[in-house]
């Protein structure tokens, strides 16, 4: 299986070289999004790594429909396709992600992008900061725009949990609730019509998988960590946040340490705008 992650200094030479020694030629993503300020333009064009494509989190990498999909569904293969040939992608290439937000942000890109059968995209560990505290230049304005890509697009490649399925896995298996742990409990809930958690999900806020620096956590200490909340060997391991973003920055930690995440890609957003759907609220699963 390709790297999930790449370090600054890895990623400067690769972009000197123009491919990745253990890699295809170098794609660079940023994926500037935050639930406060979706619009990470003005970030971008302040400062991005050269070269680096900016990605429109809530157009190329989500669909918007009714609320009963979801703040956050996963847009039309059509909709990514013609978006990742737009940033100049080919089939064999190395895509690198990055946002300036722990890769809380860009992760979605990471997931998406493989859930689309493209086999070798990366993330930046450490986010923009590990470039910047390296000393690397940035560029300012646009990126010149790349010769459009051919890269054929289809989703499957990864296992996911749909609406439907989500309850009776939550009753069976192990399903991780990525968000703060006060949005599970229910004691706050600042954007989705109920409070509250899947009953049966045990809250694993994706926090917690980094350090101060932004870096995912050792695969050792990702794996005890998992281990404590339930996981075991072999186990594949549901996992929602509250729109389906930052459940891929836990499917990151779940692959680092060596579990096969499934992503609910409705996530909160989704559950919590069926009616007919329980909510648990509190410290524990149900």
């Amino acid at each position: 299986m390709p790297s999930i992650l790449t370090t600054a200094p890895d990623l400067h030479a690769a972009l000197a070289a123009g491919t990745f020694p253990d890699g295809g030629r170098v794609r660079v993503l940023d994926v500037r999004w935050r639930l406060d300020r979706p619009d990470g333009r003005p970030e971008y064009r302040a400062g991005h790594i050269p070269g680096a494509q900016y990605v429109d989190l809530d157009h190329d990498l989500a669909a918007h429909g009714a609320p009963t999909e979801g703040r956050h569904p996963l847009p039309p293969i059509e909709t990514l396709q013609a978006a990742a040939r737009r940033w100049g992608i080919d089939a064999g290439d190395t895509v690198v992600v990055y946002d300036d937000l722990k890769n809380m942000s860009s992760a979605r890109a990471w997931w998406l992008l493989r859930y689309a059968g493209l086999a070798d995209v990366r993330l930046l560990d450490g986010a923009l900061s590990a470039w910047t505290d390296a000393g690397f230049e940035r560029e300012e304005g646009d990126a010149e725009p790349p010769t459009p890509g051919t890269v054929d697009l289809a989703y499957g490649s990864l296992p996911t949990l749909e609406l439907d399925e989500v309850g009776s896995f939550a009753e069976s298996e192990l399903l991780l609730d990525a968000r703060a742990g006060e949005r599970y409990r229910g004691e706050v809930e600042p954007i989705d019509p109920r409070a509250g958690h899947v009953p049966g999900a045990i809250s694993a806020p994706t926090t917690e998988n980094v350090g101060g620096d932004g870096r995912f956590l050792e695969p050792d200490e990702l794996r005890s960590r998992f281990r404590m909340l339930g996981a075991e060997d072999g186990m594949t391991v549901g996992v929602y946040c509250g729109s389906g973003v930052t459940a891929a920055h836990q499917a990151v930690a779940l692959t680092l340490a060596g579990f096969e995440p499934r992503v609910f890609p409705g996530s909160w957003s989704q559950w919590s705008n069926h009616e007919e759907l329980p909510v648990a609220t509190g410290p524990e699963p149900r």
